[in-house]
């Protein structure tokens, strides 16, 4: 029986494992943290989701999720538009989604280490196997399935090329207690970023933005920095002032990268943000590592089953499907991020989402997918 490892215990990861284990395939995680934690991340999940999670019982009614309808966009002055959403989402932290998926990969089967990374990963096309080097040991594989986020170790050692390019992006999260509606995600845009609001599980609010580093580095701490540049933004001033803050201090990471990537780099399939990650202004990025998920499993459960599919053919076949299932949303949301970040490409946004309507409609829709 060929062994798959995943590398990253994300969405992605996750899922994938789930999938693959109730084929009855011997698969591994890698995951460097231990659940729960917390993760930078928008934490809005597409409804296009919800037939493929609810046909694998992964859908986490359980924890009452609120439904997100309408979308809140504002410019750095605070004048703002409210539009529908065609398709809409759901709000789940995940602190409680990641930890609910690692529980059903266990029940399903799969194997993890935990607090565990992974260091070097070697194939040796020869034997058709890879070694993977990791801080417990090592570990051989037939499939490695690549899916540790925005930005790792193993992109350094995978001498990928975007991790060659400084990114100017910095992410912070917190989650707040406000009079945020349940059915209501807002943009704010603010100099030189912008942020995201909505509602999860318990009535919390995920408060999640992007800043340029120039800001971080400006002023002596990220409080002094929220003063001084969001707060410009009276939407956000208000806020920030009102809210109870409910992390003892916010998860931050640096140097996010909307480069573009390949989805195989080495022989390894990534997936997830690994594969490339759409800006966050598009509020889809979980939904493009769930899918991403199907659509690797089934190709490698192929290969693991069919002995008439190559690996040379799973490589080709994953790269086609995974571009044409999202390279034109990637390309949407880099083009889409322009127009945020500054008070006059913020206004004219406003004004398009104000008096021509249609078009912020098929925007919306083309950083979107359809329910799969």
């Amino acid at each position: 029986m060929k062994k798959i490892v995943i590398i990253g215990g994300g969405l992605a990861g996750l899922v994938s494992a789930i999938i693959l284990s109730r084929k009855g395939l011997h698969v591994h995680v890698i995951e460097k943290k231990v659940y729960p934690f917390h993760r930078v991340c928008g934490e809005y999940i597409s409804n296009e989701t919800i037939p493929f999670l609810k046909s694998l019982d992964l859908f986490p009614e359980e924890f009452s999720p609120p439904h997100i309808r309408n979308f809140l966009l504002s410019a750095t002055s605070g004048k703002y538009e409210k539009l529908p959403l065609d398709l809409g989402g759901f709000g789940l932290s995940r602190y409680i989604l990641d930890e609910f998926l690692f529980k059903k990969a266990q029940a399903s089967g799969a194997g993890f280490w935990l607090h565990t990374e992974a260091e070097n990963i070697i194939f040796h096309e020869r034997e058709n196997k890879f070694d993977i080097s990791t801080s417990r040991g090592n570990i051989a594989a037939d499939v490695v399935i690549g899916s540790f986020g925005k930005r790792s170790r193993l992109d350094v050692q995978l001498n990928r090329s975007f991790i060659q390019k400084r990114s100017p992006y910095v992410g912070i999260k917190y989650h707040i207690k406000t009079d945020h509606p349940a059915d209501l995600i807002a943009l704010h845009n603010f100099p030189g970023g912008y942020c995201g609001m909505s509602n999860v599980e318990d009535g919390k609010t995920n408060l999640c933005y992007l800043t340029h580093r120039d800001n971080v580095k400006k002023y002596k701490n990220i409080r002094d920095m929220e003063e001084a540049v969001l707060f410009t933004n009276p939407l956000l001033k208000s806020v920030f002032t009102n809210a109870d803050f409910l992390f003892d201090k916010p998860e931050v990471i640096n140097e996010i990268s909307f480069e573009t990537k390949s989805p195989v780099q080495n022989n390894i399939l990534m997936a997830g943000d690994a594969a490339g990650m759409i800006t966050p202004l598009c509020g889809n990025g979980m939904a493009m590592a769930i899918h991403a998920s199907k659509i690797v499993s089934e190709l490698v459960e192929r290969y693991c089953t069919d002995e008439h599919f190559s690996r040379e053919e799973l490589e080709k076949t994953y790269t086609y499907q995974w571009r044409k299932n999202f390279a034109t949303r990637l390309w949407a949301g880099r083009q889409i991020q322009n127009l945020f970040g500054n008070e006059w490409a913020s206004n004219v946004a406003i004004n398009l989402a104000i008096h021509v309507k249609p078009l912020a409609r098929i925007i919306m829709r083309n950083t979107h997918g359809k329910v799969f």
